[in-house]
């Protein structure tokens, strides 16, 4: 399963990046506001830090504005992958700009049936939003098997990417089901590695090795 970061912060990125946890960054308007910077300045240095796809959203919501704004960010690096709604004016974009060649990805997925609307018109990458669900009492999770069981069903190559993630249980409930990718605040990914057995075991090993009196440096 791919890891990809959803932050425009830089240093949180460049930090996750050199342990080599990053497959890609996504960002939204509410990111970039977080962030202070100005849209174009902040993905361009983001694209020139990752390898991988860099999510850059438009913000128009008719089609032909949708398109000029997605050629617009696509012109930033080879790397970015146009965000764009999951509105009726988000899959005729999708649909014009996947068949130049650009890759796609569309958010804000709440329903199968409109992640299946979304793998037709050509979406790179199709993002429902678990903890959103969650947030209104229906489970984030059965939407991904859902749409894991009809993307293996007619061999859809759009790769589904979990987003909305707020727990690290996510990660884990994510990856057993199948998604393709993650996309995670960084604390939440950082937070994969805690374990309070791993720090019971850390303070008896570092109490014994004190006993010792040895110092390996």
């Amino acid at each position: 399963m791919k890891f990809f970061v959803d932050t425009a912060e830089i240093d949180a990125i460049a930090e996750l990046n050199d342990l080599g946890m990053v497959d890609g960054v996504t960002t939204n308007p509410s990111l970039i506001l977080k962030s202070g910077r100005d849209i174009l300045e902040v993905t361009k240095e983001i694209c020139d830090l990752v390898d991988g796809p860099v999510s850059a959203e438009v913000v128009a919501t008719e089609a032909e504005d949708m398109i000029a704004e997605g050629r617009k960010l696509a012109k930033i690096a080879p790397n970015i992958a146009v965000k764009v709604p999951l509105t009726w004016a988000g899959l005729k974009t999708c649909k014009t700009l996947s068949d130049e060649g650009q890759m796609v990805n569309v958010t804000l997925c709440f329903s199968t049936n409109q992640a299946i609307l979304a793998a037709k018109a050509g979406a790179t990458f199709i993002s429902p939003f678990i903890g959103r669900l969650d947030d209104i009492n229906l489970d984030g999770m059965d939407l991904i098997a859902d749409i894991r069981q009809v993307y293996d069903n007619y061999g859809f190559e759009t790769e589904i990417l979990a987003a909305s993630i707020r727990t690290v249980n996510h990660v884990t409930d994510s990856a057993r089901i199948g998604a393709d990718v993650i996309t995670a605040p960084p604390a939440v990914i950082k937070k994969l590695a805690d374990h309070p057995l791993t720090d019971k075991g850390l303070e008896t090993f570092l109490a014994d090795w004190a006993k010792t009196g040895q110092k390996i440096l």
